[in-house]
């Protein structure tokens, strides 16, 4: 009996973090889910009247029950925006035949599929929450097979499982609702060997959710400069020897610094990845703190006023985050002293009334450009 096979699925989550680095958004992570759904497969009506034929009968009808459940669960961890390993456990369900024949008799047969996975998942970013991905790897299947004879059909076996590996494939769309809860929608092909010699790509459409754990960026050590040594101060000779006083230290207060960087000039619209144009304004400002002793370096996020409020505030901080991270590396700002917040779009800059209209026309994300910034403000003191 061989199966070819389409199924449908619905999902929620199954690994456990242990311990995680990350930047932005958590492209890395671990990550788990579940899937569960319809399923359905074709049964080779062909190769069963050939094996009853073979024994002396003539098929006469073959009716299936080829619809059923079924669902995986599954984990893995992204090791960053483009590449991950998952892991699953899936259940492909159950279908069944019966072959009516000639000398009277019935034939019946069941299949049950399940087992084990394991993929390389490769991921495209397409916006911010949409990501399209494919995947390629093994399966490890339990195939049982059940016959039954009725009349003048009488089997000598009437059931045999087997195990084995074989490749697996698929394709698919993911959207993030949040940065941790996230929906899937694919399509996979397993290649399946059943217990009596016969081979059958099955396949299975799916749905379902993603949870992501959240993960912490691991810790930097300041980078610490030598002082300079204060050179002796060299007196003219006088007839007695005379030891010159040290030189006295200078305690200059540095007024907080604070730079407004267009948000425009720094990320594509509704994104939070640093475009290079940004990375050039970034990369002056570092150039400017060096040789400066200075305590906090605070980035703010803000957004306009276009969208729901839940959804700037997600990307004020997302930008914040960029922009600190960029500051910290490659830029060189000891990770100690910077910190990262977002505001949504609760601070603008443009006052009630500049701008008129909700919808995000041309003109009125034109007008709103002043309310997307990040902020940058060095505050500390200099000796």
């Amino acid at each position: 009996m061989q199966f070819k096979k389409a199924s449908g699925a619905l999902g929620i989550a199954v690994l456990a973090a242990l311990t995680a680095t990350t930047v932005l958004a958590d492209d890395k992570g671990w990550y788990l889910g579940i899937n569960g759904g319809r399923t359905k497969a074709d049964i080779d009506d062909l190769r069963i009247s050939r094996g009853l034929l073979a024994g002396g009968f003539l098929t006469t009808s073959i009716s299936s029950d080829d619809r059923d459940t079924g669902y995986k669960v599954f984990g893995g961890y992204q090791f960053n925006r483009y590449f991950a390993l998952e892991g699953s456990q899936f259940d492909l369900g159950k279908f069944a035949f019966t072959a009516s024949t000639q000398p009277l008799g019935t034939l019946s047969g069941e299949i049950k599929l399940k087992g084990l996975a394991f993929d390389a998942v490769g991921i495209l970013p397409i916006t911010d929450h949409l990501s399209a991905f494919g995947r390629a790897g093994v399966n490890h299947a339990k195939v049982t097979d059940r016959f039954g004879g009725t009349g003048l059909v009488s089997l000598s076996n009437t059931g045999s499982s087997k195990r084995d590996t074989n490749y697996k494939m698929g394709l698919g769309l993911q959207f993030a609702f949040t940065d941790r809860l996230g929906m899937r929608v694919e399509a996979e092909r397993y290649r399946i060997n059943d217990a009596v010699g016969g081979k059958a790509d099955v396949d299975m459409a799916s749905v379902g959710l993603v949870y992501k754990f959240a993960s912490r960026a691991p810790a930097r050590y300041p980078r610490v400069d030598a002082a300079e040594p204060i050179a002796p101060v060299a007196r003219a000779p006088l007839p007695e020897p005379v030891v010159a006083p040290p030189a006295p230290v200078v305690v200059a207060v540095v007024r907080p610094k604070k730079v407004s960087f267009s948000a425009d000039s720094l990320f594509d619209f509704d994104k939070a990845i640093v475009k290079p144009e940004g990375k050039q304004a970034l990369d002056k400002f570092a150039l400017d703190l060096r040789g400066t002793q200075y305590d906090v370096v605070t980035v703010t996020g803000h957004t306009d006023r276009i969208g729901s409020p839940t959804y700037n505030q997600s990307l004020s901080m997302r930008r914040a985050a960029a922009v600190k991270d960029y500051l910290v590396e490659p830029a060189g700002i000891p990770a100690v002293k910077i910190t990262a917040s977002g505001t949504g779009e609760s601070e603008p800059v443009t006052k009630p009334g500049d701008c008129n209209g909700n919808k995000a026309s041309k003109q009125l994300i034109a007008c709103l450009q002043p309310d997307r910034r990040v902020d940058v403000e060095v505050s500390g003191t200099k000796q």
